[in-house]
């Protein structure tokens, strides 16, 4: 089904692997859609706790594919072939959050289970916006982050001049954007654009272990919705946020994954908590 990734399963978590090494993983519209389909695909698994997105050999992403680019503009930039699905149409993501969460990567902040991204190597231009629209991001010491649209006479793209300032503030968004300078794993984690820094060799196993430990001690509901919280509430004014909150934790606290969890507790047991069904 699919040319440009690899899709697996191993045991809770579901491994997104772009593949084409050859181009340091570059991306492709057929790629994009590729990818949309196969977090589509692990979002309606009830088998699936969580995500990781990652890159085979020895990078994560170089950004969207140059050649394919000029092919496109050569044939006018306007070709049917830009908003070609190949056949993979699929809509990921909670209908519910809004217009805001349709585009062409933010999609994945309304994608009902924890996203992470291994970042191997590097890490560059659309696929500084693929990484950074994930709700996590593993960094590998080998990682470099760069965003190079400036060097390119671009504009930060598909959400990244959205998400930086937001996960790291306005200045360290700036001087990554302006600069284009290489960061590392490392200096990711102290600015706040990665998670944690791993043994490069480690890296998606620590994502896989820590999806595992979510399977085993938390209710797929609840992280369901702390992660629509995080994304919907951080553009809400805070008494809305707080309103939809407290609506939450009255619906929260008289279903069945709540008085399981205070039993688990209580019994010294892990929890069993219900799987969520997606359509």
């Amino acid at each position: 089904m699919y040319e440009d990734i690899i899709y697996a399963v191993d045991g809770p978590s579901a491994v997104v692997t772009l593949n084409r090494p050859d181009k340091l993983n570059a991306l492709t519209r057929r790629m994009l859609a590729e990818i949309k389909h196969a977090l589509c695909t692990a979002e309606a698994d009830e088998a699936v706790t969580g995500i990781i997105v990652t890159g085979a050999g020895r990078g994560f992403c170089a950004g969207m594919d140059m050649q394919a680019l000029s092919n496109l503009g050569a044939e006018g930039g306007t070709s049917s072939r830009v908003d070609d699905d190949y056949g993979l149409d699929c809509e990921p993501g909670d209908p519910n959050m809004g217009a805001d969460f349709t585009h062409a990567l933010t999609y994945i902040m309304a994608i009902r289970k924890p996203v992470i991204a291994v970042v191997n190597g590097p890490c560059a231009g659309m696929g500084l916006s693929l990484a950074g629209l994930c709700d996590m991001r593993f960094a590998a010491e080998d990682a470099i982050f760069m965003s190079a649209f400036s060097q390119r006479g671009l504009v930060a793209e598909h959400g990244l001049s959205w998400i930086l300032p937001r996960i790291m503030g306005p200045d360290r968004a700036l001087d990554i954007l302006w600069s284009s300078r290489k960061i590392d794993g490392r200096e990711a984690v102290n600015m706040g654009l990665a998670t944690r820094c791993c043994p490069t060799d480690t890296a998606l196993d620590e994502a896989k272990q820590y999806i595992e430990n979510l399977a085993k001690s938390t209710a797929p509901v609840s992280l369901m919705r702390m992660k629509r919280q995080v994304w919907m509430q951080m553009m809400q004014p805070l008494d809305d946020a707080m309103q939809q909150t407290n609506d939450l934790m009255n619906k929260s606290t008289s279903q069945d994954d709540f008085k399981e969890g205070v039993s688990a507790f209580l019994e010294k047991r892990a929890p069993q908590f219900a799987k969520i069904k997606i359509d």
